[in-house]
């Protein structure tokens, strides 16, 4: 199994990173450098080609008591109702500042990927994302992307599948 790379330039070391972790797992994605930012679900959509729905939001909570961090794979569709989600989760839910969501995962917002990460996370995927065939994830920058398939996702993150609204 192998990473391709699409695109113009030559991948950044965190979408290096991003490859390296996903051979690690036995996943093969093909990471596309897009001109145009994909920091958003809506931009995401828009270089991809794709509906906003089929966007992988990587979301970084922090447990209230814990400190625990959670990694939340999330349509783009979707908004996260945080009292529903902490009630499957068993622990109240904080959202981080962007540099304790850099210090646990490596990356910044906007680029952040569904694995990879520095800290283990454990982690919770949208049920609404496996109504697709084909999904499109951050690559660790927010210009690149990689499509998989989002069972294929879950089996190899060993994520609970959740509703998140």
């Amino acid at each position: 199994m192998g990473a391709r790379v699409s695109g113009e330039n030559a991948l950044k070391p965190a979408a290096q990173r991003v490859v390296a972790a996903a051979q690690a797992i036995g996943l093969d994605i093909q990471v596309h450098t897009m001109s145009q930012s994909t920091r958003t679900a809506e931009e995401a959509a828009a270089a991809c080609g794709c509906a906003v729905a089929q966007i992988v939001k990587s979301l970084v909570f922090r447990g209230k008591d814990s400190g625990k961090p959670y990694l939340l794979l999330v349509s783009g569709a979707n908004r996260v109702n945080e009292k529903a989600v902490a009630a499957t989760i068993g622990e109240v839910l904080t959202r981080p500042d962007a540099h304790y969501v850099r210090e646990v995962t490596g990356f910044a917002i906007g680029g952040i990927p569904p694995f990879g990460h520095v800290t283990p996370l454990a982690t919770y995927m949208d049920r609404d994302l496996l109504n697709y065939d084909v999904v499109w994830a951050a690559a660790g920058t927010p210009e690149t992307v990689f499509p998989t398939s989002p069972a294929e996702l879950r089996d190899k993150l060993r994520a609970q599948v959740i509703s998140v609204t």
